[in-house]
């Protein structure tokens, strides 16, 4: 695709009802790398139309026909593979290891993950005389981010082809290319007209469009708590399902009988991957009082060892954060962290050196955090680790519930029993014991203020149906 301005719907790449042209800007370089339209409500009006249209009869393909599809969609997907790895790299910074390892690679991930599920999925059952059904819930609008772009997509538009439903998504405006050749993609494999529609656009012109609009049944929303609370409020006039992956501050609680090195080593990589663009990251590391300092030291290496530069220059760590926007939030957050005590162990404001240009953050310690500091408290969405300590076990689990979010959570301990009895009392939605990566076919979602409703694996199918209750079906004639 050489016009990135046009929408898809119902098959087709059409021109929007009122051009709006906006630059995709690369963050490596400051500079545009392809032009998008933003969308209006009537753009949207013409996609819900066409998913609405094509929702009876998908709606009705046997399970058979969608995995046939699905299994289309991965051969498309195969084939468009590395262009979807440099695309994200190229228009939100990830490193080009990353983009191929992680960023693309979780698409397949999800895609592959449906598939299995699909194939043994009840969709019906009878207990009793009563038939419980299992139906697509109709038309779904979804609203996605620019950190984990594909991985997003693809854990909504999998599961939802899977159920029988049809959609209309949003990519972020920031770093939609990814998304229009995701589109094609589909194309490619024979999706039906009118089941999978595409429409660019921000969140006031495009995003509550999706939320408010009435012949949408369901919203599938990840991003900001504070976004996330828009999309809420809109769809609520029409009752629509709405499920939502927000915000996070996730707690990381090494325990006193961890291995301090590998614990503290890996939880300053697991911070800042992604360039600390990840809802998830484990920003909040505790530590017991007594390895305090020793646990400062060994983040201080870690962090000096990140190397952040060029994503497309190999031995880099961690590439640029997305935007501009998003490197002035960062720097104030740093610079709230110094104003109010922290000890700043590495890192701090500014570009790294050697770089004057694109939207670098320095891979950022704090030590000696207090859970009221703004920095231990706020998503910061960058390289920033806050190291908390704590004096015992009861008082670090306190600690690490008291925030508003609850997304994920993260144990390290030299026992596992131990480690499990203290994910036990986390609360959130996932909690990773001894550096666990992730797992595909676990829900993913949060507690509080970090959503409602799960993703990935089958509980992600669970979300796009409707249970209906046959009563008398098995009755005698």
């Amino acid at each position: 695709m050489t016009d990135f301005t046009k929408f898809y719907i119902n098959g087709e790449w059409v021109a929007p009802i009122e051009p709006r042209l906006v630059d995709v800007i690369n963050p490596a370089t400051e500079e545009p790398v392809a032009q998008i339209s933003l969308g209006s409500a009537r753009d949207v009006d013409r996609a819900v139309a066409a998913a609405k249209a094509a929702f009876p009869a998908y709606s009705r393909t046997s399970k058979e026909e969608r995995l046939a599809l699905l299994q289309k969609i991965v051969e498309a997907y195969k084939a468009r593979y590395d262009e979807l790895a440099q695309t994200i790299t190229k228009e939100m910074g990830a490193p080009a290891w990353l983009a191929t390892r992680a960023q693309a690679a979780t698409g397949m991930a999800h895609l592959g993950q449906i598939i299995a599920i699909l194939k043994d999925y009840a969709f019906e059952s009878v207990r009793g005389t009563t038939l419980i059904a299992k139906e697509p819930v109709g038309v779904c609008g979804f609203i996605t981010p620019w950190n984990w772009p594909m991985n997003q997509i693809m854990c909504k538009v999998a599961p939802a082809l899977a159920a029988g439903c049809t959609m209309v998504l949003k990519p972020s405006e920031i770093a939609p290319l990814n998304a229009m050749i995701f589109a094609e993609i589909l194309d490619a494999a024979g999706v039906p007209m009118g089941v999978f529609n595409l429409v660019n656009g921000d969140g006031a012109g495009v995003g509550q469009a999706i939320a408010a609009h009435p012949d949408i049944d369901m919203v599938s929303f990840t991003g900001s708590t504070r976004a996330g609370i828009a999309v809420a409020k809109a769809a609520a006039d029409t009752v629509k399902r709405v499920s939502q992956e927000l915000g996070g501050k996730s707690a990381n609680i090494i325990l006193p009988d961890a291995d301090l090195q590998k614990a503290v080593a890996g939880g300053v990589q697991g911070c800042f991957n992604n360039s600390g663009q990840s809802c998830n990251a484990p920003t909040r590391m505790f530590v017991q009082a007594k390895q305090h300092d020793q646990a400062a030291a060994i983040a201080k290496a870690a962090a000096e060892a990140t190397k952040a530069g060029d994503p497309n220059t190999k031995g880099t760590t961690i590439g640029p954060v997305v935007s501009e926007t998003q490197y002035r939030k960062i720097q104030r957050l740093i610079e709230a962290g110094i104003a109010e005590g922290a000890t700043l162990v590495a890192g701090g404001p500014g570009r790294p050196d050697g770089l004057n240009r694109g939207y670098y953050v320095r891979p950022t310690v704090f030590a000696n955090v207090k859970p009221d500091m703004t920095i231990a408290r706020e998503e910061i969405f960058g390289p920033v680790l806050s190291i908390l300590p704590y004096d015992t076990e009861e008082q670090v689990i306190r600690m690490a519930n008291d925030t508003v979010y609850g997304l994920s959570g993260y144990v390290q301990s030299g026992d596992i029993e131990h480690a499990r009895r203290v994910a036990a009392q986390l609360r959130t939605g996932n909690v990773h014991l001894n550096g666990a990566g992730p797992d595909f076919a676990a829900p993913f979602g949060g507690f509080k203020q970090s959503g409602n409703g799960r993703e990935w694996g089958e509980f992600g199918l669970d979300e796009f149906l409707e249970v209906k209750a046959v009563i008398g079906y098995g009755a005698a004639a």
